[in-house]
């Protein structure tokens, strides 16, 4: 069995539910990239990137999973978070990097700072038609149910959170704040207990991130 192969298929059995190696994984490297982002290092960006393709294949369970068929669901909320999360991570990526390197040595890949009232103006209604949209996407690709509302959100503040982190907007952690609430439940819910571990380990992290880049932001701003 190659590599490829024992990722894909390796599980382990959580009482009645059989959970992916590819979910612990992701989940961990999701972690791992999130440190690593509220230190403001550059590989942040690499490293949250390979988890968001691994748990792409979770949350896309019709086409990737090899467990039993209570567990081939698919959540395209979640799926395409991690997929849109890719791309909105090589952006971040290379913001970062480009920023790292104009300036001394030393200097930081980014300077944390509050949104401005005219970027307000712009990513408020962008939110919502955004939303908006990603629910009418879902609903016509066939999901249903209570969960479909919770997906949306998921997705949305996922991909404003990761677009305010490449940017150094503060908000970006309250944005993490927001999804983890909703995020808990479903993932529990749906039996995605990795996950659900790994929301619930952020929450308390995400405000520890948002207090860490308001002093940032306050210092930098007072010594620039």
């Amino acid at each position: 069995m190659s590599i490829l192969e024992w990722l894909f298929e390796a599980q382990i059995q959580f009482g009645s539910k059989s959970i992916t190696y590819r979910e612990i994984i992701g989940g961990l490297l999701g972690l791992t990239s999130a440190v690593f982002g509220l230190k403001r290092k550059v590989f942040a960006w690499p490293i949250g990137i390979t988890g968001d393709a691994l748990l792409f294949t979770v949350f896309l369970g019709a086409v990737f999973s090899f467990g039993a068929d209570g567990d081939e669901k698919t959540f395209y909320g979640q799926a395409g978070r991690n997929l849109l999360l890719i791309f909105v991570s090589i952006y971040g990526w290379i913001r970062w990097n480009q920023h790292r390197k104009s300036g001394a040595p030393g200097t930081p890949a980014v300077v944390p700072r509050w949104t401005t009232t005219k970027e307000k103006m712009v990513l408020v209604p962008a939110i919502i038609i955004f939303y908006t949209l990603a629910y009418q996407l879902f609903k016509s690709l066939g999901q249903t149910g209570t969960w479909l509302a919770v997906d949306t959100w998921i997705f949305t503040g996922t991909a404003l959170a990761t677009f305010g982190m490449s940017r150094g907007y503060v908000e970006f952690w309250l944005v993490w704040v927001a999804v983890d609430l909703v995020g808990v439940p479903f993932a529990f819910s749906n039996g995605y207990y990795p996950t659900g571990t790994l929301y619930a380990i952020y929450l308390p992290f995400v405000i520890w991130g948002f207090i860490s880049w308001l002093k940032i932001s306050k210092k930098e701003k007072v010594s620039s």
